[in-house]
């Protein structure tokens, strides 16, 4: 220990009026008290201005201004959005012309088909595993694999195909599809496949030529997308760990390349736990030059239908 006497007069420190401190935290930004047979619009105001609820107010409020530049708001998804029950409201985002575009993974497609096919989905995963029978429903692999058979010789992408055979084969609740209400409204639906991870891959009817030629097509269709995101567009990842924000940091960056200004537009990260890539790969990096990035943690199932009813009571 230093033999030096240090200072420790605490009457000689330095303070200053409180007035003069930034503060993070005011009054202004307090929630509001909650009130019997208040409407939706009273909650959505009564949120305090503050971290998370600031956060989706900022979201709302960027896919409206977006919406009237008639910039493009891309969902990204992941198949849980689809088992969480949540395509009706989806839906209703794009028949609302809220929602231009969308990309699902390739079991994101997987489940959207079976729920047109017979209004389920979403098998018990452990219980097949035992005995090798996880995967194996042989209408989920004929159709889908022919869908992207079909993609191929008639030159389009995996989304489209796959909902034009839900549309073609008047399938029982095509109505509750994503990939059939975006043929139906004519918006972009791309699939992006990643060979080996979907159950239709089990089967013998797996092209991986096909699997490979279809997404890569959808992928060429979602840069296309992509590309007009700049100057008030906003991009949604939603439920995607891995292949979704790897599939939008590629594309943004051959759109760069190709000459687009895609800066100064709005990304948004919709997940039950933050993960690595979605934060780095659409909240983070992508906005370095311009533009905003919010991460919004919660169940699925709980805030995306918090998010639409936000933006139509504000349209």
């Amino acid at each position: 220990m230093s033999k030096d006497k240090i200072d420790m007069d605490l009457a000689k420190l330095k303070t200053y009026p409180i007035s003069r401190r930034k503060s993070k935290v005011r009054r202004q930004d307090f929630a509001k008290t909650p009130s019997k047979g208040a409407s939706f619009s009273d909650f959505y105001d009564s949120l305090p201005n503050i971290l998370a609820a600031n956060n989706l107010k900022q979201a709302v409020d960027a896919i409206i201004s977006g919406r009237k530049k008639k910039k493009p708001v891309i969902a990204m998804m992941g198949s849980h959005v689809i088992k969480c029950g949540l395509n009706p409201v989806i839906i209703e985002l794009i028949k609302k012309d809220v929602i231009t575009a969308i990309a699902l993974n390739g079991s994101g497609a997987i489940h959207d088909f079976e729920i047109a096919l017979i209004g389920k989905t979403s098998e018990d995963v452990e219980e097949g595993l035992e005995d090798g029978s996880f995967g194996m429903a042989k209408e989920t692999a004929l159709y889908l694999n022919g869908a992207i058979g079909e993609a191929v010789e008639k030159d389009i992408g995996a989304g489209q195909a796959i909902g034009e055979v839900i549309k073609e084969e008047k399938l029982p609740f095509k109505d509750l599809s994503l990939l059939y209400n975006c043929v139906k409204e004519n918006l972009p639906a791309t699939v992006h496949i990643a060979i080996g991870t979907d159950i239709i891959h089990q089967h013998p009817s797996a092209d991986g030529a096909n699997m490979g030629e279809a997404s890569l097509r959808d992928f060429h269709s979602f840069i296309e997308v992509v590309s007009g995101l700049g100057d008030g567009g906003v991009v949604l990842n939603i439920g995607s760990s891995v292949i979704l924000p790897e599939v939008f940091l590629k594309a943004l960056n051959v759109a760069r390349n190709l000459g687009h200004k895609v800066k100064n537009f709005t990304a948004c990260n919709f997940d039950m736990i933050n993960h690595y890539r979605p934060y780095q790969n659409v909240v983070k990096r992508p906005i370095k030059s311009g533009g905003a990035g919010y991460t919004i943690i919660g169940q699925h199932e709980i805030m995306i239908p918090l998010l639409a009813q936000s933006i139509l009571e504000s349209l």
